[in-house]
């Protein structure tokens, strides 16, 4: 009995066509979001400009404001965690 299929030891047949234009589809694709990438990147930093300098205080000195207020709640944790919430309260008046 002889056997009615060949098999083939060889590398699938890849055609080149459909690779190649894969290819220019994939670059084409990867062109189109740097360039949408750079449209909305490029707005975003435009409006936070504007955003920053119609700010009243800048943000140096509100991060500075915020950290002054951090270090004084720290400060006021600390001393009642020490001598309790009695002899703050007791030193207040």
């Amino acid at each position: 009995m002889a056997n009615s299929y060949k098999v083939s030891s060889s590398a699938p047949q890849v055609h080149s066509g459909p690779l190649v234009t894969g290819a220019a589809l994939v670059a084409a694709g990867g062109l189109l979001a740097l360039a949408g990438m750079v449209i909305g990147g490029g707005h975003l930093v435009t409006a936070l400009r504007r955003w920053v300098k119609d700010m009243d205080v800048p943000p140096s000195e509100l991060a500075k404001l915020k950290l002054a207020q951090a270090r004084a709640a720290a400060a006021a944790g600390a001393d009642v965690w020490q001598h309790g919430p009695e002899a703050r309260s007791a030193r207040g008046r």
